[in-house]
């Protein structure tokens, strides 16, 4: 499990790094259907791939602690998941969005779960060493 944790963590983090960086130099062009939207929303857009860009090295940040820290993946993976709200929210109100949005909706909304079942792995593990060290 502690290997798992570490790995998932790690992951969530490269992979936020890259999506972020892609948002940030790119804008609403990283966007499927947003390419006529201007001015405001490509800025918003830029905003956002920083942030995500932040969150991403926050997950990577975690992955290189020892243990990992399970409040911080909590955090993490509670703050993906209320992504996963918002994108719910939006379909409630906007309707469906392009195709590859509800594959998105459906990671973060259940990803998470697992982050949460997980993020005491490796510190659990820690204390179970050091209790066999006495």
């Amino acid at each position: 499990m502690v290997r798992l944790l570490k790995w998932l963590v790690l992951v969530m983090g490269i992979a936020c790094v890259a999506i972020g960086a892609v948002h940030l130099a790119l804008g609403i062009g990283s966007v499927p259907g947003e390419g006529s939207a201007g001015a405001t929303v490509d800025s918003r857009e830029r905003f956002y791939g920083a942030v995500f860009l932040g969150y991403g090295l926050a997950w990577i940040w975690a992955a290189r602690q020892s243990p990992v820290p399970s409040t911080a993946v909590r955090w993490l993976a509670g703050i993906l998941l209320l992504g996963g709200a918002g994108r719910l929210l939006s379909l409630a109100v906007h309707g469906r969005p392009q195709w590859f949005q509800l594959v998105l909706t459906v990671i973060e909304l259940a990803l998470p779960w697992l982050y949460f079942r997980l993020s005491t792995a490796d510190e659990k593990a820690v204390a179970g060493a050091a209790g066999r060290d006495r």
